[in-house]
């Protein structure tokens, strides 16, 4: 049976190709520089503090928000879908964890991540288990807590995913940043992971507030087995 032939871009010559090219990566380094100036005006969004006691749940045992940044200064929180009555997590969700950066090049900027669920912690192993995650990003249970509803990954229509990002001073939390819906498809790297923060990628060409830590670029990060060292 004669079937339609699948569609392709169109064949140039390579001098065609390379002026197309050169073309589109001068509108590419245009929304990078874009991105840049977003980023920054993103490091210098006012805070809101947070006066709720919040108890999650985590390896061992219940623990404060406080507990969950780990003595680090910064806390990306990812709201991972997955209501108590659920047999598995979403499957958006999922996915973004299968591209989650490995903890130890946030922790070197001193920036804990972790994903919080309404789900009871032990469907969240369970599930953690059936998906092979290994990679060693803490994930909470907020069951019998306000956190989600209070952070709008719990609403009248359901679970929503997102990206909440705090700061502490002390023992004090702020919260700085949230993200949801498309605003979690660029998350992988620890580049775009750092980049929610107040503080950023903490180096000097970033146009910052004065005073906030930085250092120059390529000094600072190891291979994720190595910061220790």
């Amino acid at each position: 049976m004669a079937t339609e032939k699948q569609p392709l871009p169109e064949v140039v010559s390579q001098e065609q190709w390379k002026t197309a090219l050169d073309q589109l990566l001068v509108k590419e380094k245009e929304l990078t520089r874009a991105r840049d100036a977003l980023n920054a005006e993103r490091r210098r969004l006012p805070m809101v503090k947070v006066a709720k006691y919040y108890t999650l749940q985590g390896e061992n045992g219940a623990v404060s928000l406080l507990d969950v940044f780990e003595g680090r200064r910064q806390l990306i929180v990812y709201h991972f879908m997955f209501a108590p009555d659920w047999n598995a997590g979403c499957d958006g969700c999922s996915w973004l964890v299968d591209a989650m950066t490995h903890p130890a090049h946030l922790h070197a900027r001193d920036t804990s991540l972790v994903m919080v669920s309404r789900a009871p912690r032990e469907k969240l192993m369970q599930y953690r288990s059936r998906m092979g995650w290994t990679a060693p990003v803490p994930w909470y249970s907020s069951y019998e807590s306000d956190f989600n509803v209070d952070f709008g990954a719990t609403t009248d229509n359901g679970e929503r995913h997102g990206a909440s990002v705090f700061i502490r001073d002390g023992d004090d939390i702020y919260r700085t940043y949230y993200t949801g819906a498309r605003g979690v498809e660029c998350l992988g790297t620890l580049w775009t992971y750092l980049d929610l923060t107040p503080f950023g990628r903490q180096e000097t060409w970033e146009d910052s507030p004065e005073g906030w830590p930085q250092t120059e670029p390529y000094v600072w990060n190891r291979r994720h087995d190595e910061y220790d060292v």
